[in-house]
């Protein structure tokens, strides 16, 4: 059976080195050590980390249109999924990891010191409030996000953060495509444009996995994204 590192390579095209491998193993532990103490993930044996956090966190590359960003904003990261995966097998990335939860960015923080990250911020804040400082509005390539909200939602928390020419990645299960249709008014609203439905297919898992690529084709409108809360009570909807 192969190892995930392998799989990384014939899956994604993801040659690891021996020194990313050993931040994976130490991810790896520090994960399941500290998941005894703060509920961090539901996952907690090491294959279901190998896959469903690990390759699943480096499938986001088959989003990756052309060249490797430059910069990746990761919303509702949780405990580093799909950001750091992504930091580590491309060091040359500047990373932004975002979660509301404070014991959770707070582990994001440890898991980058441990492993030594450089070009990486941990915030403990609301995507909403992000996109609104001229600091981190539409200055990213790609913008990311992980079982965090519906399609609507989910695009006007990411796409205000995105520049124009960059996109927003969404990671869906098998209502992929229902929930982008009903994203249609947001998408454009918000400027963007649907580029793919990509399949991910990881090894073993027989849920149906998707990547949403939309891209930044015109800047978001100043009054999105909406005061934190408003887009979950009133979704942008077709």
């Amino acid at each position: 059976m192969e190892s995930y590192t392998q799989q990384a390579e014939h899956l994604f095209n993801i040659v690891l080195s021996s020194d990313q491998i050993e931040q994976f193993s130490i991810f790896e532990k520090l994960l399941l050590e500290w998941n005894q103490k703060i509920n961090l993930t539901a996952i907690r044996d090491i294959q279901g980390i190998h896959t469903k956090h690990f390759l699943d966190s480096l499938s986001v590359v088959k989003g990756f249109i052309g060249s490797i960003p430059t910069s990746i904003i990761d919303i509702g990261t949780g405990a580093g999924f799909p950001g750091i995966p992504l930091k580590i097998a491309y060091p040359q990335m500047s990373l932004v990891l975002v979660e509301s939860v404070l014991k959770k960015a707070k582990f994001c923080q440890l898991v980058v010191d441990t492993l030594a990250l450089s070009g990486v911020e941990v915030l403990a804040n609301r995507a909403e409030e992000l996109a609104c400082q001229s600091r981190y509005r539409e200055k990213f390539d790609i913008a990311i996000a992980r079982s965090v909200a519906n399609m609507p939602v989910l695009t006007e928390y990411l796409l205000p953060l995105v520049r124009v020419g960059g996109r927003m990645i969404a990671q869906k299960g098998n209502n992929a495509h229902i929930e982008t249709q009903s994203a249609a008014k947001a998408i454009k609203i918000l400027g963007g444009e649907l580029e793919k439905i990509l399949p991910v297919v990881l090894p073993g898992v027989s849920d149906e996995r998707y990547l949403v690529v939309i891209k930044k084709t015109a800047a978001t409108p100043l009054v999105y994204p909406r005061h934190a809360g408003l887009p979950v009570k009133k979704p942008i909807l077709n």
